[in-house]
């Protein structure tokens, strides 16, 4: 809810209890440019609703841009361009213990335009401010720009380095133009209806707001008086509000590189070229060196001013002057100077960007936004990545493997604010492909509902421009659509607005925000980035193979059965052997091994074993890269570890071989149910994991004296494209009677296995191949 501070009746300016003391440019002369402490106080507002005229009446140290200096301002007697002015208090006391060593409070007042045609200059001014000062026509209310400007300001708290450190403060301005007997009943309504229609929408939901005239008579008695003795209604409540509510500012540390926002540059005759901005990171000294890298030009720093105060050393948030020389001033107008070689030239970038909740237009990859960076705004296309990991946890920065969207490590201890992470991208994740962004977390998988985010989810994208811009990396970014003018019902997308909102405003032009992380080259980084799209196939359940009583759970399983309907009979096996395929129902991982017959048929081991049943669905799961041109298959199914088991036959099998081999006439078939083993069944004692059955084709070599054959050729364990030689070493169990591959026979997939004690099982009798040793 808001806190509404409103004016006394008297026409006097209203002090307070202690009235904050603003130093005059006498007194500051007097400090040590070392011992001033800069904030930038961003003045947003609609246009008209005396902006300039409120920071005219609180400065008292002005720049070469302020106060609608400018000829065109003048004329159209609007703000035009970014103002810049100050005014310098002692150092409050809630600002002491983290900068001690500071006596004085320079407050740095941005005064941004207000006309819907200039939104990309108050965007180019953000990302320089500490603070938000919101005003507010107090006879007009809530007003399309207001809108816009609050909208922006939110902006600023999700990408400012610390959210808690950003304020947002409202002035209710022209109050002296309201009626005297409703005056404090009309601004507590109009308090009530912004924070109902619009900041309970923001993260702004607890907002100072001081009624104030910055001009009492308005701007045509402002603009009439020359005395500069302008009467005015709470500047020092509102002051005083500003001054408690302003949170220490955060600063990178000083040996970061230097950047410099340069919004003005002018010559001097007989001393340079001075170059007019705010330090963005880092510092700089006379004599330092410094760069143009729009132009290539490198020149040394001659001198610097802060308000027209001679310093030595300039540093982050500081609004300054730099003098240099053998510079042309119409070379450039707005722009950036830098350490040498820290600002590259982007053709593309990887961006972590997060929708606008008031965009009313879905994001979609492959639109063009306009993208404003610094003072530039330019056309890109944009593509979007995928989800980061902090918009897939249940918790901001927690850890979570669960979705394969989630990407990277978050550093708590270095974040954005309002849910923006320092992330560095991981050019090794995986992306699933993603059309639109996101604007709510709770559309996002495995999020539970009493952790959706009032934010919307972050996301990784890639802006290419259409013309290159040069910008530091870590630059505050905002895609807008700038040619959009449309009117659309503010309460169009607005939960609980009243029948008293306005009809209509101007549709949020604002789509995303976020900062650039990483230079993109289209060249080196096309197939870097890996998007991919999720494929799947089924097939079908055949044929089972030979049942088997796991060991462990005793359950009744198969690890081998036949597929079909997955592939064509003309397909080549040979790139699928080796893929995972899942069961449906139960969701178990099993391996192509080879094809079975030649009508597209094929076989797959599962080695833990399946449940699954004859017409039940195979998955084949799989996932092609976008700019792979093999469009390879990769895989994300890991087979489980073999859990082998004992084999069950059935009593028909058992009479075939009773009747074949009379050796066997002592074993007695089992039931299908029957808890005793089978008689060739391998005990525990001789057990290994089973990869599949076989046959025994034919018996070969001389008869050994204890009547058995040394050598059996068996069908049925390959394919015939199946390389048998990799397979020699592998045991074989028939019976109970073991031996060792040797060597393939033939070409139709049969091998030669080598018996040590010899072979007494006949022809046709079932053979298990085993991937490890029976113990």
């Amino acid at each position: 809810m808001a806190d509404l501070m409103i004016p006394s009746s008297s026409g006097a300016t209203s002090s307070g209890d202690h009235p904050i003391q603003v130093l005059s440019p006498q007194d500051i002369k007097k400090l040590d440019p070392a011992k001033i402490l800069n904030v930038n106080i961003g003045v947003m507002g609609h246009v008209d609703s005396g902006k300039t005229s409120l920071v005219k009446t609180l400065s008292t140290l002005l720049s070469t841009a302020s106060l609608d200096k400018s000829q065109q301002s003048r004329e159209r007697g609007m703000t035009l361009d970014l103002g810049f002015s100050a005014l310098v208090i002692s150092l409050p006391a809630s600002l002491k213990q983290e900068f001690s060593e500071k006596e004085a409070l320079q407050i740095t007042l941005v005064d941004c335009p207000g006309h819907a045609s200039l939104i990309r200059t108050i965007i180019g001014g953000a990302q320089i401010i500490d603070m938000v000062l919101l005003v507010i026509d107090s006879t007009k209310g809530l007003q399309a720009q207001t809108a816009e400007c609050l909208v922006v300001a939110e902006q600023l708290l999700a990408n400012h380095e610390d959210a808690s450190q950003l304020a947002l403060i409202c002035a209710l301005n022209k109050v002296d133009l309201l009626p005297q007997e409703g005056r404090a009943s009309h601004l507590t309504n109009l308090s009530k209806k912004l924070t109902k229609l619009i900041l309970e929408r923001t993260q702004f939901q607890s907002v100072k707001m001081v009624g104030v005239s910055a001009c009492v008579g308005g701007e045509k008695v402002a603009a009439g008086d020359s005395s500069g003795n302008l009467a005015t209604h709470n500047i020092d409540a509102l002051l005083k509000v500003l001054t408690v509510n302003l949170k220490p500012p955060r600063r990178t540390r000083d040996d970061a590189p230097f950047h410099f926002a340069i919004d003005h540059c002018f010559p001097i005759r007989g001393q340079g070229t001075v170059l007019t901005g705010t330090v963005l990171s880092g510092t700089a000294k006379i004599n330092s060196v410094i760069e143009f890298p729009t132009l290539a030009v490198q020149r040394k720093v001659k001198s610097m001013q802060m308000f027209r105060r001679p310093v030595t050393q300039i540093k982050q948030g500081d609004r300054a002057g730099i003098c240099v020389s053998n510079f042309d001033a119409k070379l450039i107008e707005r722009g950036v100077a830098a350490t040498p070689g820290t600002v590259k030239l982007l053709d593309a970038a990887v961006c972590l960007i997060r929708k606008v909740k008031f965009f009313q237009l879905s994001i979609k990859t492959g639109q063009k936004f306009h993208i404003s960076v610094g003072h530039v705004t330019v056309m890109a296309t944009l593509t979007i990545l995928g989800l980061t990991k902090t918009a897939t946890s249940p918790q901001e920065g927690e850890e979570s493997n669960d979705n394969p969207a989630a990407s990277h490590h978050t550093n708590t201890d270095e974040n954005l604010g309002g849910g923006l992470p320092r992330l560095s991208f991981n050019w090794d994740q995986d992306f699933v492909h993603q059309d639109t962004l996101l604007d709510s977390s709770s559309a996002v998988k495995g999020v539970p509902k009493t952790n959706v985010s009032s934010q919307p989810p972050l996301h990784w994208a890639l802006l290419e421009f259409q013309t290159p811009v040069y910008c530091p990396l870590d630059s505050l970014i905002i895609g807008s659509r700038l040619d959009t003018d449309g009117t659309v019902p503010i309460s169009s997308n607005n939960r609980g607005a009243s029948n008293d909102s306005p009809s209509t405003a101007a549709a949020c032009r604002l789509a995303f925000s976020g900062r650039l992380v990483s230079k993109f080259d289209a060249k080196h980084d096309a197939n870097r980035i890996k998007i991919y799209t999720p494929k799947q196939k089924q097939g079908t359940i055949c044929r089972l193979g030979d049942p088997y009583r796991r060991n462990g759970d005793t359950k009744i399983v198969r690890y081998e059965v036949f597929g079909t309907d997955l592939f064509k009979k003309e397909t080549n096996m040979k790139q699928f052997v080796g893929m995972h395929v899942e069961t449906a129902k139960s969701g178990d991982v099993g391996v192509i091994t080879s094809s079975f017959g030649t009508s597209g048929k094929f076989r797959v081991n599962f080695p833990g074993g399946t449940d699954a049943r004859e017409g039940e669905p195979l998955l084949l799961k799989f996932k092609r890269y976008a700019h792979d041109l093999q469009k390879v298959m990769h895989q994300d199914a890991v087979a489980p570890k073999s859990r082998p088991g004992i084999r069950l036959e059935s009593p028909k099998e058992s009479k075939k071989m009773k009747k074949s081999n009379s050796n066997k006439s002592k074993h007695q078939p089992p039931s299908a149910t029957s808890t005793s083993p089978s008689p060739c069944a391998v005990d525990d004692s001789k057990k290994g994991t089973i990869m599949m059955n076989g046959e025994i084709a034919s018996l070969k070599g001389d008869v050994m004296e204890n009547g058995k054959y040394p050598t059996a050729i068996v069908s049925g364990f390959f394919s015939p494209e199946v390389n048998i030689r990799e397979k020699v070493g592998f045991n074989v169990i028939c019976g109970d009677e073991k031996g060792v591959i040797t060597a393939p026979f033939g070409k139709a997939g049969k091998c030669k296995v080598s018996f040590e004690d010899g072979v007494s099982a006949p022809i046709g009798s079932k053979c298990q191949l085993l991937i490890s040793s029976p113990k």
